[in-house]
């Protein structure tokens, strides 16, 4: 069983809904529990639903299950420290911006388009109980081997989803970042102009 997951509720400027200021990004992910596959669906589903520009839709996603050669895979892609705690993970998911359609046109808003989608499937994960980490440190030539992966597809990110697992199971270091307190930049350094 998972341990409960730390209260990490952002304190923001301004109200925001509860499930926006409660996420966030563990490191923390429990190596035994396996997907709870509705909870998966939904978060894929709610991605499915992200406003898209002229409905091209220019999001794909390689789903990897803890256990899998194609996790195995992804995990060996990663890089630096994300391959201490990110094989954790009951699944990791590469997310993949169209870049161009299957005509060969450049889709200008592909990169845009998949970060809202990944908004929506870490939202709905968040309020369905799981956890998600987004991660950069990847070897993008080594994600494009993997199955199904088109020229016209670019691996933008890889993500850890699952449950929260045991904080003193990870690298002391990394422990320190999961209760860290969390800092943003000030809202009035955000917005460059508002007339």
């Amino acid at each position: 069983m998972s341990t409960p997951v730390l209260d990490r509720t952002a304190e923001t400027a301004v109200p925001v809904l509860d499930i926006l200021a409660q996420r966030w990004s563990p490191r923390a992910f429990d190596d035994a529990a396996p997907i709870d596959e509705a909870k998966l669906a939904a978060a894929l589903e709610a991605a499915r639903w992200a406003p898209s520009a002229n409905n091209t839709q220019p999001w794909r996603f390689i789903v990897a299950r803890r256990g899998s050669d194609l996790h195995a895979r992804i995990h060996d892609g990663l890089l630096g420290f994300n391959q201490v705690w990110a094989g954790n993970a009951a699944v990791l998911i590469v997310a993949l911006a169209e870049v161009a359609d299957a005509q060969g046109t450049p889709l200008s808003h592909a990169q845009y388009d998949l970060g809202q989608a990944v908004a929506h499937l870490s939202v709905q994960a968040h309020a369905d109980g799981l956890v998600v980490h987004q991660m950069s440190g990847f070897d993008r030539a080594t994600l494009e081997q993997l199955p199904g992966v088109e020229a016209r597809f670019v691996p933008t990110t890889v993500i850890a989803l699952g449950e929260f697992g045991d904080l003193e199971a990870l690298p002391e270091a990394l422990q320190e970042r999961e209760v860290a307190p969390r800092v943003r930049r000030a809202l009035d350094e955000t917005v460059l102009v508002s007339a």
